[in-house]
């Protein structure tokens, strides 16, 4: 396999032999691999679909067009001076050059790194840093959020990137400062591809071709209890297996019009959405934000068939009083998770929306993205209270605080051992040996109950994370930003129920001066967004007197939730 030399001892996946499509008659071997295979099987076929381009143009490429266009900007990418190995970031919106850039930089080798588009300056600087990111592709404009420009103020303030050489601006509003120059700094994508240009076909083939199935392919950020993002690396092979698998159990299919709303960023969005849909033929629709007047115009307009996303997608169509109006007869099949999914929400997608299959799934960042999946005809109680079994080829147990297997119906925290596990943290041997013991399971800090068929409930998190309108928010990262406004002394966040997001931050404040609570609690929201992504800043602040804590010292969370339940709080 290989990795550079910082991390090549935290290997942890099969070999190349066992990574093998569930069907039995395909080999990608790499992600280029499966782009070109999608190109021969699926000739003239839609691939890409963006209605977002400038100027309200809509994008539609083949998946001919698409092998085309990702070949230049793999060409793009060696005449930068990318080597295998070497980290690639993309900071955008879902868009049809996204889906280019990213399978670009991979077919050169390249690891991808993708961030977040909520991450304010700070937060993407410190995974670029980490990462060592040579190139960055993001956009201007987005949101009204000129990404560039953002970055570029970090640096002024004092922490520098290093070994960032290039920013791609992928789309601008026009108001952005990207250059048209070859050897600028930051340069409009126009002129990036064109740069390429300078690379044989050849020279660009041969890279593309020395790519293993055993060669990292993304390293994908995600945060832990201490509050600093980690990089979790994962392979070709693993992804592959994974996503393969993924697509056969929901029942993707060629000619299917997949309408992509979770973000790319995201694991299940690049892996579930773009890959799965080049293992199928399924055309995928790039929607940038989620809009329910914008979706249900989208699913009529394009013919959607399949559309996952977080409980909250599906809860606002529902609710939607001009519903009964509404074309949304191709809709057959919805994947969701990511949250407590009501059981009255899986009875109503199918016998009020007549969609053919309702499935959920249970997946991390540091498992590749899937862990347990629901299968077409289980019952509706399975897929609404449980995440499903395991897939193949992968362990799942639910073990105490000893490590031992606890009996069926016991909570306890879920481990995970399989192909699919990543490789390591990035630079991180510490963080990888408390995650991935020395059996090679991975300990996701997960509380679950298992049913005697093997079906997962997620009940709750060891670490506090919880999941607001699909995004993982961790208490700890949050804590430390609100502690540093002046009027804090300490704080505590946890997760609380909301009808519209699955469940959103409150946060528990001890304050300087209790005379202060009122303008405190009217300042620290717009205080936090300054500072962070919106979905991380709680939606509700509570003034204490003192937190509660056990005769350790450590904040007793499951007191502050049941304190707050008890209360009657709305969130929000």
């Amino acid at each position: 396999m290989h990795y550079p030399d910082d991390v090549s001892g935290l290997t942890r996946v099969p070999s190349v032999d066992d990574i093998v499509d569930p069907r039995g008659d395909l080999e990608w071997g790499t992600i280029a691999g499966l782009l070109d295979d999608a190109a021969a099987r699926f000739s003239g076929r839609e691939a890409v679909v963006d209605h977002h381009g400038p100027g309200g143009t809509v994008t539609r490429l083949t998946f001919d067009e698409l092998v085309e266009e990702v070949a230049a900007a793999t060409r793009a990418v060696l005449a930068n001076g990318i080597e295998r190995g070497d980290r690639v970031a993309i900071w955008a919106p879902n868009c049809a050059e996204w889906v280019v850039a990213a399978l670009g930089a991979v077919g050169a080798g390249a690891v991808l790194v993708p961030l977040n588009t909520r991450f304010k300056g700070a937060e993407a600087a410190y995974i670029l840093r980490t990462s060592g990111a040579r190139i960055l592709f993001t956009v201007q404009g987005f949101l009204g959020t000129d990404y560039p420009a953002m970055l570029a103020d970090v640096v002024a303030g004092g922490e520098p990137l290093p070994d960032l050489e290039r920013v791609v601006v992928l789309r601008s509003d026009g108001a952005g400062t990207a250059g048209t120059s070859a050897g600028d700094q930051v340069v409009a994508w126009a002129t990036f591809v064109a740069e390429g240009e300078a690379v044989p076909e050849d020279v660009a083939a041969g890279r593309t071709a020395s790519i293993t199935s055993g060669d990292m392919a993304d390293l994908v950020f995600t945060s832990g209890t201490t509050g600093h993002p980690k990089g979790a690396m994962t392979t070709h092979a693993q992804t592959l297996r994974t996503f393969a698998i993924w697509a056969e159990v929901v029942g993707l299919r060629e000619g299917d019009r997949y309408l992509v709303v979770n973000p790319f960023f995201h694991t299940f969005g690049y892996k579930a959405g773009v890959l799965a849909c080049l293992m199928t033929g399924a055309t995928m629709v790039a929607e940038p934000v989620f809009d329910v007047d914008v979706l249900v115009r989208r699913i009529a307009e394009e013919r959607i068939t399949v559309l996952p996303g977080p409980p909250t997608v599906f809860q606002s169509i529902l609710d939607r009083p001009d519903r009964d109006r509404l074309d949304l007869s191709t809709l057959r099949l919805v994947v969701t998770g990511a949250a407590v999914v009501p059981v009255e929400l899986v009875v109503a997608l199918r016998d009020e929306l007549g969609i053919e299959t309702v499935l959920t799934a249970y997946g991390l960042t540091e498992a590749t993205g899937t862990v347990t999946m629901c299968r077409r005809g289980d019952p509706v109680d399975v897929v609404a209270t449980t995440s499903g079994r395991a897939i193949p080829g992968v362990e799942v147990r639910v073990v105490g605080a000893d490590g031992d297997t606890l009996p069926a119906g016991e909570p306890g925290e879920v481990v995970v051992r399989g192909f699919n596990v990543m490789c390591g943290y990035w630079n991180d041997a510490e963080a990888t040996d408390e995650a991935v013991d020395g059996e090679g399971w991975l300990h996701t800090g997960d509380v679950g109950v298992m049913d005697e068929a093997g079906n997962v409930a997620i009940t709750d998190r060891l670490k506090d994370m919880y999941v607001t309108g699909g995004f993982n928010a961790y208490p700890v990262e949050i804590e430390t930003v609100l502690r540093a406004h002046p009027d804090v002394v300490q704080v505590a966040v946890v997760g609380v129920p909301d009808a519209r997001l699955g469940e959103v931050g409150c946060a528990f404040v001890v304050l300087r001066d209790p005379a202060r609570a009122a303008a405190v609690v009217d300042e620290l929201p717009a205080w936090a967004r300054e500072r962070l992504a919106n979905y991380k800043v709680p939606r509700s602040v509570e003034v204490v007197d003192e937190l509660p804590v056990n005769a350790g010292g450590k904040v007793l969370k499951r007191e502050l939730r049941a304190r707050w339940s008890a209360a009657g709080t709305t969130a929000g």
